[in-house]
């Protein structure tokens, strides 16, 4: 494990936006990840990141299983040990075993999804358009459609597939790995 290439120090103009927005996610998870504060360097940036990932907390169609398993294969794909542990402890807590966590590794489709067709056709097209936007066409929209997906639907889980690769490729850029690596 290196050392973060940067440090993030917040500038002194937008400290008080920056604590805001700490001490919420403090409030909420008791801590405040590493990866977030990384994006304290940016308060606008912090501002905008943590507005998506509420939004995403509280999603109506979207299930936080869902939405973990999309962070976490995506996470994994770009080997973020950062974000493969945090979204392990998020499933984990939602009762997903250990091994049910391997074999979605192996076989995306295996995830143990509640609402099994649409969510894990969610999954599948937005570990796809991560990896090869072009694979995703009318035919597979058209497909997801027609077993209950809105646009919406599609939109949102590609979104949250793509958002978590940007932030993956972030974090590994400037080293950071760990969740102990401002303590």
């Amino acid at each position: 494990m290196g050392n973060v290439l940067i440090d993030p120090v917040i500038p002194e103009k937008e400290q008080r936006l920056a604590d805001k927005i700490f001490s919420g996610v403090e409030e909420r998870l008791g801590y405040v990840p590493a990866g977030l504060r990384l994006y304290g360097i940016s308060p606008h940036l912090l501002q905008s990141f943590s507005s998506a990932v509420g939004y995403f907390m509280g999603h109506e169609r979207l299930s936080q299983k869902l939405l973990s398993f999309i962070r976490y294969l995506v996470s994994s794909e770009a080997n973020c040990r950062f974000c493969i542990d945090f979204n392990q402890g998020i499933l984990l807590s939602l009762g997903v075993t250990e091994q049910e966590l391997q074999e979605a590794r192996s076989n995306p489709r295996a995830a143990p999804l509640e609402e099994r067709e649409r969510e894990r056709e969610l999954l599948h097209i937005a570990l796809t358009a991560v990896d090869n936007p072009e694979a995703i066409d009318e035919t597979r929209v058209s497909a997801a459609r027609e077993i209950g997906c809105s646009d919406r639907d599609i939109f949102e889980a590609v979104y949250i597939a793509s958002n978590n690769r940007a932030f993956t490729t972030v974090l590994k850029t400037f080293n950071l790995e760990h969740q102990e690596a401002f303590a």
